[in-house]
């Protein structure tokens, strides 16, 4: 069976509990999650193999965020332990038309110490197929950025399919390099590109024109045919570039879809209205993690690897958490049209 490889931080997430204010909250749920290693939560759930590269402190957080990963399935064996604390970031989760907001605490964390040479990616590389890194990684600092160059040079040296969800952050980005400056080198190396209209625009400079997401309820996806053929100029390697489309009507009520261009044809995903939120976070990884099944499992059916990356992210949005624990039958369940939400008894 396919095995896949993703790098990247896992957080300590705290929220406040019933959709409270940070100025209400009296205590904080507590979640482990991160963009990275939501994507190895997915995989692992739908009985992939697949391992998460990070490095965590060597204390009790450091020890629980591991546990987390294990208790999903989720390999640690390349997992470094080092740096002064686990990262951690506050959610407080928005409602109708407030919307939600994320305070980063990360400084000084296993993660944003990293530095290129900490990780064997040869030995990590040795039996894998597949490798995923998001755009959060080269934000965090530039050691963080160096590793990730490191890991996508030597998987595409072996052989190991390299695949991005750009995943653009404006509050991450403060160690001096702009996404323009570091971003560009670091895609070159991909073979299947993920990314929203903001992350084409605020790394790459491309959008899409009349395309305003903050208006209207639905999202034209060939209106993103534009720079989906852009990014693939920019970048040749890559042989699929997927965008997903999300109408936000309000913090709770979203619609969702998404398209893939394969430099011949332009595939669209049926469009799901989520009318009742539980939490968005973690829904690009979601998809993500289901697309990487998706061609995984259907290689020559990209419509289907996208149907199913689709609905796989739209039912996380009805899961509390980062991670979206759906099943492969609840995803095929809704692709076949089954959206009542009856009781299985």
């Amino acid at each position: 069976m396919k095995k896949v490889v993703t790098f990247g931080e896992i957080m300590l997430r705290l929220t406040p509990p019933a959709m409270r204010r940070f100025s209400q909250a009296s205590s904080f749920d507590v979640i482990y999650g991160g963009g990275e290693s939501n994507v190895a939560v997915s995989l692992a759930n739908y009985g992939i193999p697949v391992d998460f590269v990070t490095r965590l402190p060597q204390n009790d957080l450091g020890d629980c965020a591991l546990m987390e990963l294990r208790k999903r399935g989720v390999g640690t064996s390349h997992i470094a332990r080092g740096g002064e604390r686990l990262g951690i970031y506050f959610l407080e989760i928005g409602a109708v038309s407030r919307g939600a907001k994320v305070v980063y605490d990360r400084a000084h964390s296993g993660m944003s110490s990293i530095e290129a040479g900490m990780i064997d990616w040869a030995t990590v590389f040795k039996d894998a197929d597949w490798f995923h890194w998001t755009g959060i990684t080269p934000a965090i600092s530039q050691g963080a950025a160096d590793a990730c160059l490191e890991a996508i040079q030597m998987a595409n040296k072996m052989g190991v399919t390299v695949s991005t969800d750009l995943n653009y952050r404006k509050k991450l980005w403060k160690y001096g390099k702009a996404p323009g400056e570091v971003m560009p080198e670091l895609t070159a190396g991909c073979d299947v590109i993920l990314g929203n209209e903001e992350d084409a625009e605020k790394h790459f400079g491309l959008h899409p024109d009349h395309v305003d997401v903050t208006q209207g309820d639905s999202i034209d996806g060939k209106a993103y045919l534009s720079v989906l053929k852009k990014l693939q100029e920019m970048f040749p390697r890559a042989k699929k570039v997927i965008t997903t489309l999300r109408g936000s009507i309000s913090a709770s009520h979203n619609t969702w879809s998404g398209v893939m261009w394969d430099g011949k044809t332009l595939y669209e995903a049926p469009t799901y209205q989520i009318t009742h939120i539980v939490d968005r976070v973690g829904g690009g990884d979601s998809f993500m993690g289901g697309l990487i099944y998706g061609l995984l499992t259907y290689p020559d059916d990209n419509q289907k690897a996208l149907n199913f990356a689709v609905a796989a992210s739209c039912l996380k949005h009805t899961i509390y958490g980062d991670a979206n624990l759906s099943t492969v039958e609840e995803v095929e369940k809704l692709m076949g049209g089954d959206a009542s939400g009856r009781v299985a008894r």
